[in-house]
């Protein structure tokens, strides 16, 4: 099946005790059973729900992978995946990636005796320095949060086999209709599910998926064990989101494509960050490795902090967020909103600079959109 046929269909299975088209949301926390031990596959919620189940099953196939588990939110999905891990386990990631992300390694596991290295990973070198024999981990981004860096998954995926170390790609940004890391060889894929594949700004949660069976049952069990899962209403809701998704990404492209264009050519902007454009450094491996280049845009300003600001407030139809990934056009300022807890002299050294203006193109009419930052802009 292709994709669109895929989102729409895999794990939708008819309901046989109504015959409806939609998946139930099943609302229980637990399950009457037939005798001590004997059920028909569902005994807690935390443990398992029919409606989560689907959800898992539709993720799995759209990223081309055997396993899909859910989670209450993105970073719960990054917890579990750092649950795999044990004092004295070294970490290498890309320095540009999702601020909460970040946060997590720094602020909580390190105090666990985990160490992690930061690197500019569009250059492989950098990755194959950085990897120590206690090295467990390759986590990456591409294209990255917020910078739209692009690394060549395939080449640092072999890396990371050479050395027997787990990859980690959190391809949110991407999506698996425009990306689907398992393919090259990643071993965990994380997604916010908040974000695309949600698509309408209505639901909280994330995802992992993996093609590797033991990995599964690990991941599995923390799952179980920790408790992070997401309810059958958001479970339902991202299945509805994930039915739209082809068409919604190739809007989002679209429209993302003629606002890059349109904003490289404004006398008020310094640099933009797109991987559609001819002048992105990672523009030619985006093309190699990705079926589209997203609805990510950044860039930066011809002007201080405090004019970006204005500038970023200023919008009408883009509003002035958090997040990413739904129909509406959000625009925010990532060193005081989504990257205000990695610490200015980091971001300053990653190239996140205090003129740096980050959009998530939505799906509205894109001459509407263009316009809106054009009176912005002025």
């Amino acid at each position: 099946m292709k994709f669109a046929t895929k989102a729409i269909h895999s794990g939708n299975k008819r309901d046989e005790s109504t015959g409806a088209i939609a998946v139930p949301i099943y609302q229980t926390s637990t399950y009457i059973q037939d005798a001590v031990g004997v059920h028909k596959g569902f005994c807690y919620s935390r443990t398992g729900n029919p409606t989560r189940q689907a959800l898992e099953s539709n993720l799995a196939m759209l990223e081309s992978a055997k396993y899909g588990l859910t989670f209450a939110s993105g970073l719960a999905a990054v917890n579990t995946v750092m649950n795999l891990l044990k004092t004295g386990d070294h970490v290498v990631s890309a320095n540009d990636l999702y601020g909460g992300t970040y946060r997590i390694f720094t602020k909580l596991f390190v105090n666990y005796g985990l160490t992690f290295d930061f690197v500019d990973a569009t250059n492989l070198n950098n990755i194959t320095n950085a990897i120590r024999l206690n090295t467990k981990v390759l986590w990456l981004e591409s294209p990255s949060n917020p910078l739209l860096k692009v690394t060549d998954l395939r080449g640092a995926i072999a890396i990371a086999r050479k050395h027997r170390i787990l990859t980690v790609v959190d391809n949110t940004f991407a999506t698996p209709y425009l990306q689907q890391p398992i393919t090259l060889g990643a071993d965990i894929v994380l997604q916010s599910t908040t974000k695309y594949l949600g698509g309408h700004s209505d639901i909280i949660g994330g995802a992992l998926m993996t093609n590797n069976a033991g990995l599964y049952e690990r991941l599995k069990f923390f799952q179980n064990a920790v408790g992070a899962v997401p309810g059958p209403l958001d479970c339902f809701l991202t299945l509805r989101g994930t039915k739209t998704l082809a068409l919604r990404m190739e809007k989002h492209c679209t429209n993302a494509m003629a606002v890059a264009k349109f904003l490289a050519k404004h006398p008020k902007v310094n640099k933009v960050y797109y991987p559609g454009l001819p002048s992105h450094p990672g523009h030619n491996i985006a093309k190699r490795q990705m079926t589209g280049f997203g609805g990510m845009v950044s860039f930066e300003v011809k002007g201080d902090a405090k004019k970006t600001k204005r500038i970023a407030a200023s919008t009408k139809l883009f509003a002035l967020a958090e997040s990413l990934g739904c129909a509406r056009s959000l625009i925010n300022h990532p060193p005081s909103m989504t990257h205000a807890s990695v610490p200015p002299e980091v971001r300053k050294r990653i190239g996140i600079n205090d003129n740096l203006v980050r959009l998530s193109v939505g799906i509205e009419d894109s001459q509407d959109l263009i316009n809106d930052l054009k009176q912005a802009l002025k």
